[in-house]
């Protein structure tokens, strides 16, 4: 049997990727320092590839031509096995296709192929959505990957903020059962930085629905780093759980949760990307380790 994971290894750091659900599992640098999250109790994941979906639909269920299918949040691209299509030192390249069990949630035709490539103390990765069939791909796309927090043990979590390459002024957004809410909320970002602390996340997650910029700093005063940029997204997550847990997730999506006052039709929500027939969209994000 196929080994169901990859280890990479590039110029001072280090990934492993499994082929159930295309996830990263695995983050370290040349000292052997984890940086992503080890799904302990608290949050039983890594890093998901959220697809079709970001965020929840209302009643857990995508409606389309007079037909409802049922949707988890996030979607299913995260619990399915991947294909390996290519595996070299410091790359490889998994892809989902659709089948019987993706229509049965979703009735689309994709190819879906995630790529990550190492280089110098920096992890890349690449979301490639192909609309393999005869009417436009509605769909969202996001990544979730958690950082420890701290990222050293010894220090406070409010040792923590994120810089932000821009300021960061403009209202954020908030979920209430998984779904958004309609009126935006003040920012707690200030100018450019994000004071981190527990309370932060006491109404689920800070969603920048239009940030300014395209790349954050986690950090501390002193210790490791974490340096994360994206191209292609239209929306940023921040998320830790509200009841308190050791991890951090700074997600760039491509799609957002339904407004709690939707009830349309799967295609005329908000926040899709739309893929023509045959065609294709490219998304990618970096961690870079300063």
């Amino acid at each position: 049997m196929e080994q169901d994971s990859q280890t990479l290894h590039g110029d001072g750091i280090s990934a492993t990727v499994v082929g159930q659900g295309a996830e990263l599992v695995s983050l370290r640098d040349a000292d052997g320092t984890e940086f992503l999250w080890q799904a302990g109790p608290e949050w039983r994941r890594h890093s998901p590839v959220l697809f079709p979906i970001v965020g929840r639909l209302k009643g857990d269920q995508l409606r389309h031509r007079g037909r409802t299918y049922p949707m988890t949040q996030h979607g299913f691209a995260r619990d399915k096995p991947f294909a390996w299509a290519q595996r070299r030192p410091g790359s490889c390249t998994l892809v989902l296709t659709d089948d019987a069990d993706t229509r049965a949630h979703y009735p689309f035709a994709f190819r879906l192929a995630v790529t990550y490539t190492l280089d110098r103390r920096q992890l890349g990765v690449t979301f490639d959505i192909t609309n393999t069939g005869d009417e436009p791909l509605p769909a969202s796309i996001g990544a979730h990957p958690a950082f420890n927090w701290p990222l050293l043990p010894e220090l406070a979590k409010t040792d923590y903020q994120l810089a932000f390459a821009e300021d960061e002024g403009a209202p954020i957004r908030r979920l209430k059962d998984g779904l958004l809410l309609p009126t935006p909320q003040p920012t707690p970002v200030e100018g450019n930085i994000l004071k981190l602390s527990e309370r932060l996340f006491d109404e689920d997650a800070v969603i920048l629905d239009r940030p300014a910029s395209t790349s954050v700093r986690y950090a501390s005063e002193r210790g490791p780093a974490i340096e994360m940029s994206w191209q292609g997204v239209q929306e940023l997550g921040i998320w830790s759980k509200p009841s308190g847990a050791p991890f951090l997730c700074i997600e760039p999506w491509h799609g957002i949760a339904s407004p709690v006052d939707f009830d349309g039709d799967f295609v005329d929500k908000p926040g899709l990307m739309r893929v023509a027939p045959g065609g294709k969209r490219v998304l990618s994000y970096q961690i870079r380790l300063p």
